[in-house]
C-alpha cells in the first residue's frame, strides 16, 4: 500500500518555497500534494485548531498521521531516495537524523521569520 503525502509550506517563505518546489519536482517521492497554506486558510485554521502552527514550521500530513515541524521535516525527508537535486540530497542527509533536525530547525524557523520580515510580509498567516 502507498503512502499519501500532503505537505504544507508558507508559499511567502522563500526558503520554505523552494523546498517545496524541490520535493515536488526532484525528491521522486510518489503520492506527494504539495499546498501553500497561505492559498489554503481554511485548512490552515482547522490544524490550528488541532494544535498545528504554520507559523511554528512545515505540517505533514501522511496517511492519517499529522507531523509537524521538525518532525516534518525530519519525516518527509526519510523518504527522500535519490533526488535529482545535489541541494536536496544534501538536506535529506542533513534532516534525515532526527538530532541534526532538532539542532538546526529552530535556525530555519528563525531565517524564515527574518526573510518575511525583511520583506514586509507578516509571519502569521491567520
Amino acid at each position: 500500500m502507498t503512502s499519501s503525502n500532503t505537505f504544507i509550506y508558507d508559499g511567502k517563505c522563500p526558503f520554505c518555497n523552494h523546498f517545496a518546489e524541490l520535493l515536488e519536482i526532484k525528491s521522486k517521492i510518489t503520492n506527494i500534494k504539495i499546498l501553500d497554506g497561505r492559498k489554503n486558510i481554511t485548512l490552515i485554521k482547522s490544524l490550528l485548531e488541532k494544535g498545528y502552527d504554520l507559523d511554528k514550521g512545515a505540517i505533514l500530513i501522511k496517511d492519517e498521521h499529522i507531523f509537524h515541524g521538525a518532525e516534518a521535516i525530519n519525516t518527509i525527508c526519510k523518504q527522500i531516495n535519490n533526488p535529482s537535486s545535489s541541494l536536496l540530497l544534501l538536506l535529506s542527509r542533513v534532516f534525515k537524523s532526527n538530532k541534526r533536525t532538532k539542532l538546526f530547525f529552530p535556525l530555519l524557523v528563525r531565517a524564515r521569520r527574518l526573510a518575511l520580515i525583511s520583506k514586509g510580509i507578516s509571519t502569521s498567516l491567520v
